[in-house]
């Protein structure tokens, strides 16, 4: 372990933590709204870097780089076509939101459909954290922090043992951050740690390059370009992990539903001052998100010149970071990805305790006629956050055992629950006369027949093309449903004012921009650009 890399790992992580504590030591984290939603009083820049960083994680670092490496491009869509995905959520969901004053996606639903819907959904998203979000954020960081520090070659142990370490490491650190600091000391972090990754976007690839064309950038860029240009495309085969048609059919529905119901995305965009605030925010993530493939996926093609053969994969990123930095970009590089898994596992351990105390505990002590004071929904909230953290830190070492990679298993299992509740909440949006049965009824269907799809099953399609075809299938249901047994009274929204609910003017200028930006870069990594 190279002793200048853990002094410059260890001096960002620190100047992170403390700019974090020095921004919210004045924070009022003694009631509900301060620990779940920094009171309301977010800017554009911290929204932005929180609903950012908050999705990129060291899941994106690993198996982005690594499905780059293994096929090309195309892995670049997720990222990318989500900027679509969150303009849309910022123009026509958002606003919804901010209107309703809500704190939970789970409260539009129950204000929407019934306070059963809401209980449903909010069991659904806590499975959703316990058993694939916040499991493969804790080993996607144990992985890059391995590559990175051969700790298992430092302790002489082996490869399993140390990712036990590692995540009980990031696990019980994450914690500590979330349960001291709340939801304003994740966002803070994020936007910190979002203007790092930038920088070390760039100084990775130049590294790289250089370390390729053995001292000279220009070298290294030509031999870049002058083989393997197939790995360049991003218009993916169906052979791909990502095929190009799957781009408008289940990522489009996937991407909706992370940016505009994700509890540990939305949760950000809701504690914003302003409608205002909040659709400037999601501005700054889109044009994040343009950037990204510096650091998501640009390694990844490097890294096929420089190793031909790997055996573990998942290594591709941590590999290329520890060959070609300098100790202290090495260290530096560390420090953003590690930060990356952690302030992804606080935001979502804090999502997590927001839900269930807000949705479940709460409401269950009111029905008992024993409502429960600020102090005791903290207290029961920490609680909560730390079995979660057991729980997900239990689950998370048996990841190395998934197929197809790791960033393809996570969207495959996430597709259990995404979808499903994307689907009810887009109907209930159109459909007045939507009932609470149906709403009901689709949810269960999709869930079974996609696990059936996914897990007993062989269908022979892509699982994003069997997620298109099971939400035409719930809508159909659904509107069955609703045409037998319709809701009685048209639903007529309940406006609040918790927030100033005036739109940003200037939206329609940089919706343009970004959607312009988007698509040139499909363009750029396509048989029409440096994929000829």
């Amino acid at each position: 372990m190279n002793v200048g890399a853990l002094l410059s790992f260890l001096l960002v992580t620190i100047v992170v933590a403390l700019i974090s504590w020095y921004k919210t030591r004045k924070e009022n984290l003694q009631t509900a709204a301060g620990l779940f939603f920094a009171n309301r009083n977010l800017g554009f820049l911290v929204v932005g870097g929180a609903l950012f960083f908050t999705n990129i994680s060291a899941v994106q670092f690993v198996g982005e780089n690594e499905l780059v490496y293994t096929n090309n491009m195309s892995v670049m869509a997720w990222g990318l076509s989500s900027v679509l995905a969150m303009l849309l959520v910022s123009e026509f969901i958002m606003p919804v939101y901010l209107r309703s004053g809500i704190s939970t996606t789970p409260d539009f639903l129950e204000e929407r459909y019934d306070t059963g819907t809401k209980r449903f959904v909010s069991v659904i998203f806590l499975i959703s954290y316990i058993v694939n979000m916040l499991p493969s954020v804790l080993y996607s960081g144990a992985v890059t922090f391995n590559g990175l520090f051969r700790v298992s070659e430092v302790l002489h142990i082996g490869y399993w043992q140390t990712i036990w370490i590692l995540v009980w490491l990031i696990g019980l650190t994450g914690s500590l951050y979330t349960l001291l600091g709340g939801l304003k000391a994740v966002a803070i972090s994020d936007t910190v740690l979002g203007i790092g990754m930038f920088t070390g976007g760039i100084l990775l690839p130049y590294a790289a390059l250089k370390y390729l064309g053995h001292g000279s950038v220009s070298t290294g860029l030509d031999l870049l370009l002058s083989s393997r240009r197939d790995h360049f495309n991003s218009i993916g085969s169906p052979q791909d992990a990502v095929p190009f048609p799957t781009i408008f059919t289940g990522m489009f529905l996937v991407n909706l539903y992370y940016w505009g119901t994700e509890q540990y995305i939305v949760q950000q965009a809701l504690s914003s001052r302003s409608l205002a605030e909040s659709q400037k925010g999601i501005a700054v993530a889109c044009t994040g998100k343009i950037i990204s493939p510096l650091l998501l996926n640009i390694p990844g093609l490097i890294a096929v010149q420089l190793y031909p053969h790997m055996h573990n994969t998942a290594e591709v990123f941590p590999k290329i970071v520890s060959d070609v930095c300098s100790p202290m970009l090495t260290g530096y590089i560390a420090a953003i990805t590690f930060g990356a898994a952690l302030t992804s596992f606080n935001a979502g351990l804090n999502s997590s305790s927001t839900l269930f105390v807000l949705n479940l505990y709460k409401p269950f002590k009111a029905r008992q006629q024993k409502p429960a004071s600020e102090r005791q929904l903290i207290r029961a909230g920490k609680r909560f956050e730390i079995l979660v953290c057991l729980l997900a830190m239990l689950i998370a070492p048996f990841i190395v055992f998934a197929q197809h990679g790791l960033y393809t298993y996570i969207q495959m299992v996430s597709g259990l629950f995404s979808v499903p509740i994307f689907t009810i909440l887009i109907l209930g949006l159109l459909h007045k006369r939507m009932p609470a049965i149906a709403a009901k009824i689709g949810l269960t269907f999709f869930i079974l027949t996609y696990a059936v799809s996914q897990f007993l099953v062989d269908t022979g399609l892509h699982f994003l093309h069997v997620l298109a075809i099971l939400f035409v299938l719930t809508v159909l249901l659904m509107m069955t449903v609703a045409a037998l047994s319709p809701r009685k009274e048209p639903f007529v929204q309940q406006w609040s004012n918790v927030v100033d609910l005036q739109p940003w003017k200037r939206r329609h200028l940089y919706t343009v921009l970004l959607l312009l930006a988007m698509v040139a870069l499909f363009v750029i990594f396509s048989p029409l650009g440096l994929a000829e």
